[in-house]
């Protein structure tokens, strides 16, 4: 059921399907809830209720906004956790990552754990020797780069052909929504405002989460020349105890995508010890991988 959630500057589209403990899931820049479409399925029928949001500026949600920082994301998201009945955990990915993490500390009431995939969560500087050392994370980010700098949509393509080394079986349907999805001129402004924005909102607030946090990343992500290393600064910077890391071996920027399964084997403990059990104990499969 499609949900259309008012708040003072636009809407936010959230999907909602199953019955049980809430589970919201918010996607990267330049992507929609269809980036979660092989997990939803399982967290369903492993009995949880699934709120799959269209963060700003992307999917159903209204094009235009007046800022796309990870704050504004996280009052979103505990917009939507709210509007539908907490407690919840909150699933972010890339720059919604960061988002989750303030969301955890600025709604402990509602937000009982959070599971960041592949996050943008600390403020990042240049890593000349990684640039260097490792050609994967040096042609990412030249292509985000040059989304940044001119809104190039072949920049974009060119990233996500790299960031996703481990191709779903419909990537190139997926591939094509994506593009044609950031032909609009509206949705690609909204993509380069979030390139442009600082995850060091989200780091200042990591002392402050009081809950459970699950940090993924892909071995293969060209975020960052060492993805482990990274997962494992944020885990560092929070109360000790709090976090946990997993890396996925040969995933890259979008695990959640390449690699459901071993996500969703992941998320199944987290939430059962957050959030709470589901109403069935079962996952289904997501077929044959390309």
């Amino acid at each position: 059921m499609l949900e259309h959630i008012s708040t003072d500057d636009g809407t936010i589209a959230v999907d909602v399907t199953g019955a049980g403990p809430l589970v919201v899931l918010a996607h990267g820049m330049g992507d929609s809830r269809h980036a979660y479409r092989f997990v939803v399925p399982q967290l369903v029928a492993a009995g949880y209720r699934v709120a799959n949001v269209d963060v700003r500026g992307c999917g159903d949600s209204s094009a235009t906004w007046p800022s796309y920082q990870r704050t504004d994301i996280a009052r979103d998201l505990v917009a939507v956790v709210r509007h539908l009945g907490g407690p919840a955990v909150v699933v972010g990915q890339s720059i919604s990552g960061g988002a989750a993490t303030i969301a955890a500390a600025t709604a402990p009431d509602v937000v009982v754990g959070i599971v960041e995939l592949a996050p943008f969560t600390r403020k990042q500087g240049v890593d000349l020797v990684g640039l260097l050392r490792n050609k994967h994370h040096r042609a990412g980010t030249l292509q985000l780069a040059k989304v940044m700098t001119t809104g190039s949509l072949a920049g974009w393509m060119a990233y996500l052909d790299v960031a996703v080394p481990t191709k779903p079986v419909d990537w190139t349907q997926e591939r094509d929504r994506i593009e044609t999805t950031l032909q609009q001129p509206e949705r690609m402004a909204a993509l380069r405002a979030m390139t442009k924005t600082s995850p060091a909102d989200a780091g200042a607030h990591l002392a402050d989460v009081r809950c459970p946090v699950l940090v993924v990343e892909g071995s293969a992500d060209p975020d960052w020349a060492d993805p482990r290393a990274e997962g494992l600064r944020v885990i560092g910077d929070l109360t000790e105890g709090l976090g946990e890391l997993a890396v996925i071996d040969g995933a890259g920027h979008y695990p959640h995508t390449e690699t459901p399964d071993q996500v969703v084997a992941l998320l199944l403990p987290f939430l059962r010890r957050t959030v709470g059990a589901g109403t069935a104990d079962t996952t289904g499969t997501t077929g044959p991988r390309a």
